[in-house]
């Protein structure tokens, strides 16, 4: 007889399989009804926030409202259920909307402390603070004696005198010899600034490498027609602005020494040179910006020698240069010294004064013989620089007796060196 279910046993499965069914169901609706609950939670809050609202506008006046608050007890309660409703539904938005301080495709980023690189690594004692703290400002006034920055405070300030009447030769002799060690001023100044220098002679620089101070740049020299401008000799204080800034008042002494004072003299770029023309500091700086403390330093330095005056605008511009490097040194020149210490000659003697002698009977007086003009000396020419150096007036400067251009091939202003 084939096995069957007793019909109890099969009641009681159907049972218990309907009863997990609707358990199923139950909770499936309750979870839709959550996740629905916390979706429109913003807008219950809103709506419990307005009914909270009410009910206590109902009961502060002690009117009903639009919604019908009859008693106190009535807005009392719905005041208390609206706030209730109103935490929990914004605890629940929370869930549904994002901060305002994230974005919605923003994932928290877990943050691990990483140690500094080595390099980077900055012990900070017990003496020591944490941060720096921030430095005075240097000025020319706080400056330490003896800084190109402190001499600014020295310097005149002043606008510039007129051009008129500037001309080169108010300067003196082009390079000239002025540490009378038989060479001229700017063959000192090649042998002194550049590297490698060859000469011709004891004097003659013929070769060498200038490192730019105002490019940054290396240059070959080489003396010829065509490459001797390369590499010029710049007045670090331009003669004409000097001319504009108190050199009008030198006597011809000391403007030539300062035409020809080393420290005025740097061998740079000729182009660079050209550039700079007779600018000051306020419209002009070294391409280099490595150099142009020592440039302006140097520029001080001079005007501070030869008590020379800068417009204001020159001033704030080395001053704002200086203060970057507030220990540059001020330089000085015994020849700005030696020159300086002359007092100016008064532009005529005064003719001293003499008692008007009596009156007397004239008398024939013979007349003086004239006295004759002092003969003019004889023009001199040499054919070549053998001529010269054989009648011993080699070097020959501009304005020598004997200077001609044949003389002087690359145009320095000294010929047969």
């Amino acid at each position: 007889m084939p096995s069957s279910t007793p019909p109890r046993a099969a009641t009681q499965t159907t049972t218990e399989k309907a009863g997990r069914d609707r358990k199923l169901r139950w909770t499936a609706l309750v979870l839709a009804l959550i996740v629905a609950i916390i979706v429109i939670s913003p807008i219950i809050c809103t709506l419990a926030v307005a009914v909270a609202i009410t009910a206590g506008v109902s009961l502060g006046k002690k009117t009903p409202t639009f919604l019908r608050f009859t008693t106190p007890a009535t807005a009392t309660r719905a005041l208390i259920i609206s706030v209730v409703v109103a935490l929990l539904s914004a605890g629940m938005a929370n869930l549904v909307l994002p901060r305002a301080d994230t974005t919605v495709d923003e994932a928290p980023v877990a943050f691990a402390p990483t140690s500094p690189a080595a390099d980077d690594t900055v012990a900070v004692g017990e003496d020591q603070q944490a941060f720096p703290t921030p430095t005075e400002t240097v000025t020319p006034e706080t400056a330490e004696a003896g800084t190109a920055l402190a001499a600014l405070a020295a310097l005149e300030v002043k606008g510039r005198a007129p051009k008129t009447g500037y001309d080169r030769d108010e300067f003196g002799q082009r390079w000239k010899d002025i540490d009378r060690n038989g060479c001229g001023q700017r063959d000192d100044v090649l042998a002194r600034d550049l590297a490698g220098v060859q000469k011709d002679g004891r004097c003659v620089v013929t070769s060498g490498i200038l490192d730019d101070p105002f490019t940054g740049e290396r240059i070959t020299f080489e003396r010829g027609e065509d490459t001797s401008s390369l590499v010029q000799i710049d007045h670090v204080v331009p003669l004409s602005d000097a001319w504009q800034k108190g050199a009008q008042q030198l006597t011809a002494h000391q403007r030539e020494t300062l035409g020809n004072d080393p420290l005025n003299l740097l061998a740079v770029d000729g182009a660079a040179n050209a550039q700079k023309s007779d600018s000051d500091a306020a419209t002009w700086l070294p391409k280099n910006t490595g150099f142009r403390c020592a440039y302006v330093a140097r520029q001080a330095s001079v005007k501070v020698a030869y008590e020379l005056w800068v417009t204001q605008a020159e001033r704030d511009a080395m001053e704002r240069i200086l203060t970057g490097c507030p220990a540059e040194p001020l330089l000085t020149s015994d020849y700005a010294a030696d020159a300086m210490a002359i007092a100016a000659e008064p532009a005529s003697k005064p003719s001293p004064s003499v008692a008007p002698a009596p009156k007397s009977q004239p008398t024939q007086e013979s007349k003086p013989a004239p006295t004759p003009a002092p003969a003019k000396p004889a023009d001199v020419y040499f054919k070549n620089c053998t001529a010269a150096r054989e009648a011993g007036a080699a070097p020959v400067h501009v304005g020598d007796p004997g200077y001609a251009k044949h003389l002087d091939r690359d145009g320095d202003g000294v010929g047969c060196e």
